[in-house]
């Protein structure tokens, strides 16, 4: 039975080249259908900068839902947390790595479509001041430099080490760390509703309660089990695990931790400001805006 299994995961990992090139394909192409639904659908008629700003975020919703459900079959499948392997962990991770390219260029998107609108660049049949796009770039990332740290961080390090550091160890653990896309759908239902200006509706309300709990337990709370599952693993307690690991993989852990606390604590000041009664105080600046 192991013997015939053998080559379908030698035919799994052959085919890998072609999952990426399949992940390039899917999300642009995914992007730009939306667009033009969004645009051109007689109930919808968006303006571009709405409809690139709806579509970023459904195509970010559909990657969250089908790396957290990959990230699930992978986690529960593995009863050995560190040798027992699943072909989904290597393959998703090969398929979901162009995503993280084509949405820096989708939040540049919509970074840009916002400009346009606020006045700053030229409007279609009008000239642009010389330099206006490389400024546009430089407030992008001015604005968004975590979030393209991040990405970047992701395509550069994460997936060459999960790909060939690893040597197939630790499935379960990557597993865990795909679901942290839970939160993602949540995140970006505000942002679309934001735009639309729907923060004091109920929706907005629960979508928000909805992303607080799910970032605090898929985001945050996740590297405190991640230590405490390898403790149980190894028998030791949780307070003893830190030393018990390799140092790079301590600093791996608090590198990917920072930015996650970071964007915690900019949903806890947003969610101050959504739960606060109306008329109790003036508008604050502890809303996060995208």
């Amino acid at each position: 039975m192991g013997e015939e299994a053998l080559p379908d995961k030698n035919n799994i990992y052959t085919g890998m080249p072609l999952l990426f090139v399949l992940g390039c394909i899917f999300f642009p192409l995914s992007f730009a259908v939306l667009c033009w639904a969004l645009q051109n659908h007689s109930n919808l008629r968006m303006e571009k900068q709405e409809a690139v700003l709806v579509a970023s975020k459904l195509v970010s919703s559909v990657q969250a839902v089908m790396a957290s459900t990959a990230g699930y079959i992978v986690s529960t499948s593995c009863k050995h947390i560190i040798d027992d392997q699943h072909w989904l962990s290597s393959a998703y991770t090969q398929f979901a790595v162009p995503y993280f390219i084509y949405d820096i260029y989708a939040m540049f998107l919509c970074h840009w479509h916002k400009h346009q609108v606020k006045g700053h660049g030229g409007d279609e049949g009008s000239t642009r001041a010389p330099g206006s796009t490389w400024a546009v770039a430089r407030g992008y990332l001015h604005k968004e430099f975590l979030m393209v740290l991040h990405h970047a961080v992701m395509v550069l390090v994460c997936f060459p080490l999960s790909v060939v550091w690893r040597q197939g160890k630790g499935d379960f653990f990557l597993g865990c760390l795909l679901m942290a896309e839970v939160s993602t759908p949540f995140v970006c239902l505000g942002k679309i509703l934001i735009q639309y200006k729907q923060q004091h509706t109920l929706l907005h309300k629960v979508n928000g309660a909805l992303m607080l709990l799910s970032f605090l337990c898929c985001r945050v709370l996740l590297f405190p089990y991640l230590y405490w599952a390898y403790g149980r693993h190894a028998g030791l307690p949780l307070l003893a695990v830190p030393l018990a690991l390799p140092v790079h993989v301590n600093l791996g852990a608090a590198l990917l931790l920072a930015p996650q606390l970071y964007w915690f604590f900019l949903i806890c000041r947003g969610a101050c400001r959504l739960f606060r009664p109306r008329g109790s105080r003036p508008p604050s600046p502890c809303q996060t805006q995208d």
